[in-house]
């Protein structure tokens, strides 16, 4: 079912010929009341009745909407023009917006890919963009809508873990930009059916469930911790070896293997100590 563009005519002119039919069936029967002609009644009637028949084909299309037009279940097409229009009044009409929509699922709770229950939420912003489709080819388009999103977003917190150490796995706290962008993927895929086309799609609530909230954020802070470790053992090392690279490059002190290693350990306590050193100063022979 594709959309079928269909032309109407104006409205006004339409309303305006009726009334003026109106004024004339009235005038006719009057008349053939005064003068007891039957031929002046059956054309106020017949005049009365064309015109009642053409106002039925009158309708209202707002802008941003459109007008699906069937004759007995068969689509004829969809009128696109706004304002007060005119078609034949046979046709039963159904009214599309076409504005931008947007809604906040409910706050699902779903396994992400290590099986750690989580709460994630998003914004949709949608419209309609096949009027046909919208109509015919489901129920309730906007229940749709509703429904198979919360069902992409399920199936895309599923795909990915919450976080992630390593910085080269997308992550759900971590990627925000990848993660909008396959959901919208999924979305459109999953609405193109509907004739629904997915404007935007973003994480609007992302967190651990209470239950595993607390562990999951010692946890957290574990990883941040030995990371920032790591970091500083690493900036350590390489601050060591460029301090006897340099004392051996200007000969400032010819060090033994022994003091050498007792140089390393102090400055390794001083470089990767939380706290300030309180050094002790030997004023005598270094033995």
């Amino acid at each position: 079912m594709k959309e079928n563009p269909i032309r109407s005519l104006p409205g006004i002119p339409v309303l305006l010929a009726c009334i003026v039919g109106f004024l004339v069936a009235g005038y006719l029967f009057k008349t053939g009341i005064a003068a007891t002609d039957l031929r002046l009644i059956v054309a106020a009637a017949v005049i009365a009745v064309l015109g009642l028949f053409a106002v039925v084909g009158l309708y209202m299309v707002e802008p941003n909407q459109s007008a699906v037009l069937s004759l007995f279940g068969k689509y004829v097409g969809t009128a696109p023009d706004n304002g007060l229009r005119w078609n034949n009044p046979f046709y039963s009409k159904r009214k599309v917006s076409l504005r931008v929509r947007n809604f906040e699922s409910g706050k699902l709770k779903v396994n992400e890919l290590e099986g750690s229950p989580i709460e994630i939420a998003a914004v949709i912003v949608w419209k309609v963009v096949d009027s046909a489709e919208a109509v015919f080819n489901v129920d309730d388009y906007e229940s749709f809508v509703h429904i198979q999103s919360e069902a992409a977003l399920r199936a895309m917190a599923t795909s990915y873990p919450y976080d992630s150490d390593d910085a080269g796995l997308t992550s759900l706290r971590s990627h925000p930009v990848e993660i909008s962008h396959h959901l919208q993927e999924q979305l459109t895929e999953r609405l193109s059916a509907a004739g629904v086309d997915v404007i935007e799609a973003r994480i609007s609530h992302l967190a651990y469930a209470p239950e595993i909230a607390q562990a999951m954020l010692q946890r957290q802070q574990a990883n941040a911790v030995i990371a920032a470790r790591t970091r500083i053992v690493a900036g350590a090392v390489g601050m060591v070896e460029m301090a006897l690279m340099e004392l051996q490059k200007n000969g400032v002190v010819d060090l033994d293997e022994e003091r050498k290693a007792n140089m390393v350990s102090n400055l390794l306590v001083v470089l990767c100590s939380e706290r300030g050193t309180q050094p002790v100063v030997n004023a005598g022979s270094l033995y």
